[in-house]
């Protein structure tokens, strides 16, 4: 029974990829031009070479901010079953909350929220 049920949202979710490819490729343009090909940073030509480092401040930035992302998705999460978990739920949130607080400090003492 299970087996089948899985099976069929399997071959659902296959076709319906499937599916979507195909109306894709059928309505894309098939033109191609040269300049597709380029570079693109906002309408001005690029001078120099494209690639180049960037600052290791943007990915801890960008860390930063994931790591706040999902601890809003747990609250949120948490926040939904508050009632039913009761006091030790609350001690739980408390002690993530806690952690993601140190981080955040260890983070500010390092100098990764500044831009330089």
């Amino acid at each position: 029974m299970y087996f089948v049920l899985l099976m069929v949202v399997i071959l659902t979710a296959i076709g319906l990829v499937a599916i979507a490819l195909g109306v894709a490729r059928a309505i894309s343009p098939r033109s191609y031009n040269p300049q597709k090909g380029e570079a693109y940073e906002c309408g001005i030509p690029t001078r120099g070479k494209s690639w180049m480092q960037f600052k290791v401040g943007y990915y801890l930035f960008a860390i930063l901010f994931l790591m706040f992302d999902v601890e809003t998705v747990f609250l949120f999460a948490w926040a939904v079953v508050v009632q039913e978990i009761g006091v030790f739920g609350l001690v739980s949130a408390l002690f993530f909350l806690l952690i993601l607080t140190f981080g955040l400090a260890y983070a500010w003492r390092k100098g990764a929220l500044e831009w330089k």
